[in-house]
């Protein structure tokens, strides 16, 4: 991870980041297959520790049997198990997708309760969860700090924070607030297709010339 000496950083410099990565990717928006706020929430919950391309294989029979809290509740661990036995941590995510199934039922009328408190107080969503689905619902500007953003957060000289969380912070705080609604999308999609993690793809990258981890430009420091 590269060390970010100065923070915060210029803000022409952040702003011309964002600028270019709308013109690039006008409209945003999660890979997660989803058609409401439950199937939303469940698809974020099973993508913990997983890829977006394997959670969509794995919903796409389930959210077609169970596309709300009633229909989910129904199939039980044992009945939603085999459903998503092809995602990682699978045993657990069937606990709490039940579990928070059953409370939306019991507590909410069966409807996924779209504030950041009681999203969070679902099995299985932490705060990263409720982030994505309030960003997505378009009801926050929320960012969610996955190993995508944390990464080019860093590389970019966005922030230095060593916690998701602390990052998340640095970010509201630099990020201009028009470019807020759609930035926690900008950043995923650049740090999954163009800024990797192994061999970050710098001769195709629209922001290269302002991102102060370049090869040439640490070359050039040291």
């Amino acid at each position: 991870m590269v060390s970010v000496s100065r923070f915060p950083p210029d803000p022409d410099r952040v702003e011309e980041i964002f600028a270019r990565l709308a013109r690039v990717m006008p409209e945003p928006k999660t890979e997660l297959n989803f058609t409401n706020p439950f199937t939303l929430v469940s698809a974020v919950a099973l993508s913990a520790q997983a890829t977006d391309v394997g959670v969509n294989k794995a919903t796409t029979a389930l959210f077609a049997v169970a596309d709300t809290p009633q229909k989910m509740a129904a199939l039980g661990v044992e009945g939603l198990t085999p459903y998503i036995a092809s995602i990682g941590l699978y045993r657990n995510k069937a606990k709490n997708l039940i579990a928070m199934s059953q409370i939306l039922i019991e507590r909410h009328g069966g409807e996924v309760p779209l504030n950041r408190a009681d999203l969070q107080a679902l099995p299985g969503v932490g705060r990263k969860t409720a982030s994505v689905v309030l960003n997505e619902l378009g009801i926050e500007p929320a960012i969610a700090v996955d190993t995508h953003v944390f990464r080019v957060s860093h590389r970019l000289g966005l922030a230095n924070a060593n916690t998701p969380d602390k990052v998340e912070a640095q970010l509201h705080q630099v990020v201009p607030e028009h470019w807020l609604p759609k930035a926690h999308h900008w950043l995923i999609l650049h740090g999954r297709y163009t800024c990797v993690a192994r061999r970050p793809k710098c001769e195709a990258c629209v922001i290269s010339d302002l991102c102060p981890a370049r090869p040439d430009l640490m070359a050039a420091r040291a």
